[in-house]
């Protein structure tokens, strides 16, 4: 059975009437895989609350989709500054990300060694637990830390620990201009190299990436004019050690950061997709003992986007690199294992929460 509820009442009425498992969807475009139980979409659940660009937040349902908030957003020249990422393309989805969505899966693009995650940015949640009971944690103010943990908790949930009904967060100014470096590298050490000398700078960098299919380093600065110019060029300067650097301005900057927060490079090619996160240091390790067919790195190498051959285990290939890998598309558990410590405690936070064991049962372990 499916169910389309199209307000948290509804929402709440269905979970506390069924045993059954349920699996949340909200756009459809974060997992491609199905998880076990009766559809629950929250896409019904839609609609902006409250906004007040002068303070800098927005209330907004679930359901929202993120193209209506980012529209809305830009009209006052303001921004989800987590720069969320997009997996539709990628993933082979007709489907619309939501709001809700966003911050269930956490979903934080490159401009996160800067501004934060996702999860940074959220004040304040409404969401029906697992016994359908309506639970609402935070507030719409930063000074407001009431519930402070539960908001972050339910980011990176997945909707194992509640299904979100409303979100509050904050925004930030879009910046006045953005200029990318762009550079040559042949392997990843040397991307990394590079990536970690201006993130040593001083220079406030907004992203950090390095394209292995092009085998392009980019380094994003953003502000008003005169600073983006003078803090580029002097980046321009301490780098062109490793080589020839071009500069990227507005237009052409924009366009590299869309096709990394889309994944670009790795649509449209066979094999299972993967993202491991590691400390930077270690992502020419990971590359080294993976030899993924195509990849991209993010967040200065900490973040690492990869197309491997159908069926490669790419936990066990990492060995002692320590980390933790996602398998976005492929047979193996999406999730990395937690350690035990951490386990008992998220089973006794899922107890708590979902006492019917009903939400995106399987998905997270």
């Amino acid at each position: 059975m499916d169910y389309q509820p199209t307000s948290e009442a509804e929402l709440s009425e269905i979970v506390k009437a069924t045993t059954n498992p349920l699996a949340i969807v909200g756009g459809g475009t974060r997992r491609a895989r199905p998880v076990k139980g009766d559809m629950v979409s929250t896409a019904g659940i839609s609609g902006i609350v409250d906004y007040e660009p002068g303070a800098l937040t927005m209330v907004a349902r679930a359901g929202t989709p993120l193209f209506e908030i980012e529209a809305t957003l830009a009209k006052e020249n303001q921004q989800l500054a987590f720069e969320p990422l997009s997996l539709a393309g990628i993933l082979g989805s007709s489907g619309h990300s939501t709001i809700g969505g966003v911050f269930a899966a956490n979903a934080s693009g490159s401009r996160r060694i800067q501004a934060g995650a996702a999860r940074d940015f959220l004040l304040g949640v409404r969401f029906v637990d697992g016994a359908g009971k309506i639970v609402k944690n935070g507030g719409r103010v930063m000074k407001n830390v009431t519930g402070y943990d539960l908001v972050k908790l339910l980011a990176g949930s997945w909707g194992t620990l509640g299904i979100l009904s409303e979100v509050s967060f904050k925004v930030l100014p879009i910046s006045d201009v953005s200029a990318t470096l762009s550079m040559k590298a042949d392997d990843p050490k040397t991307a990394i190299d590079i990536m970690t000398t201006c993130m040593n700078t001083a220079f406030d960098v907004t992203g950090a990436a390095y394209d292995a299919v092009a085998g392009c380093v980019y380094i994003r600065i953003e502000g008003f004019e005169k600073s983006v110019a003078y803090r580029s060029g002097a980046l321009q300067q301490i780098v062109s050690k490793f080589g020839a650097v071009d500069i990227l301005e507005m237009t052409a900057s924009r366009a590299v950061w869309t096709q990394i927060q889309n994944l670009s490079m790795l649509q449209n090619r066979d094999g299972d997709l993967w993202r491991v996160s590691v400390k930077p240091t270690d992502g020419a390790n990971v590359v080294h003992a993976i030899s993924p067919d195509a990849y991209v790195m993010d967040w200065s190498g900490g973040s690492i986007w990869m197309r491997v051959s159908k069926g490669m285990d790419v936990r066990g290939a990492l060995g002692s690199i320590a980390g933790h890998a996602t398998c976005y598309v492929g047979d193996a558990a999406m999730f990395h294992p937690e350690p035990e410590n951490v386990r008992v405690l998220t089973d006794a936070i899922r107890r708590k929460y979902d006492p019917k064991a009903i939400l995106n049962q399987g998905l997270m372990g």
